[in-house]
């Protein structure tokens, strides 16, 4: 079973936005996908409960109600976490999961933010032992903007305690197209391509290092 999640403690860095429309690209794919939010804000069961009917389903959790179960059969898991977990339930959460997909977005705080984070990460022994994947996304940022740089320069310079470098795999715009598509419970994907050609092209190296045995720890590629 894939299991990706999308993580950083500092909230507004649009965590949900990149588990919903994950959860919508491996739907429409033909996976059998679980969507489980662990923010009690619920805000992607909210996208989940405006989802028309006809569209390919995804079953819901509510990741902050003990114990989670994951549906039999079902091939693709997008976790969605909370706000400010630290410690001992940052480690439970990244113990789940094969992949993590880290969100930044373009500003001195975030930065900051991100670089304590990575430090507490980075001593989590299923990090340490290569059994989880990660990597960063520019989120939300104005694609020519000096800013965007700044920050995919600063993702491609961090570092894994043994040396290696944190995969940077791409940036995503702040656009329009995302709200018109959460007010419908859809993904992008779902949307007229000719509305969101630009924004599937930014998705792709994200998608495909996602669909690559490089996203998988060593026992799962």
């Amino acid at each position: 079973m894939r299991s990706i999640l999308i993580l950083n403690p500092k909230g507004g860095c649009g965590k949900t936005t990149i588990a919903t429309n994950l959860a919508s690209y491996y739907a429409l794919r033909g996976r059998s996908v679980a969507l489980v939010d662990f923010d009690p804000q619920g805000s992607s069961l909210d996208w989940l409960a405006v989802r028309p009917e006809n569209r390919p389903p995804i079953h819901g959790i509510a990741g902050w109600e003990k114990p989670v179960r994951i549906p039999r059969g079902t091939d693709c898991v997008i976790l969605d976490a909370p706000a400010g977990i630290h410690g001992r339930s940052l480690s439970n959460l990244v113990r789940r999961v094969q992949t993590l997909v880290i969100p930044v977005l373009p500003s001195p705080i975030d930065l900051r933010a991100v670089e304590h984070f990575q430090s507490e990460l980075m001593h989590l022994g299923g990090v340490l032992r290569k059994k989880v994947k990660i990597a960063t996304v520019a989120n939300r940022v104005r694609e020519n903007s000096s800013t965007r740089l700044i920050l995919e320069d600063y993702l491609r310079s961090l570092k894994l305690p043994e040396g290696r470098k944190l995969p940077f795999s791409t940036y995503l715009r702040n656009s329009f197209i995302y709200l018109k598509a959460a007010e419908r419970g859809l993904g992008i994907w779902e949307l007229a391509p000719s509305l969101t050609a630009h924004e599937r092209d930014l998705w792709k190296p994200l998608i495909r290092w996602l669909n690559s045995r490089w996203s998988l720890p060593a026992e799962d590629a």
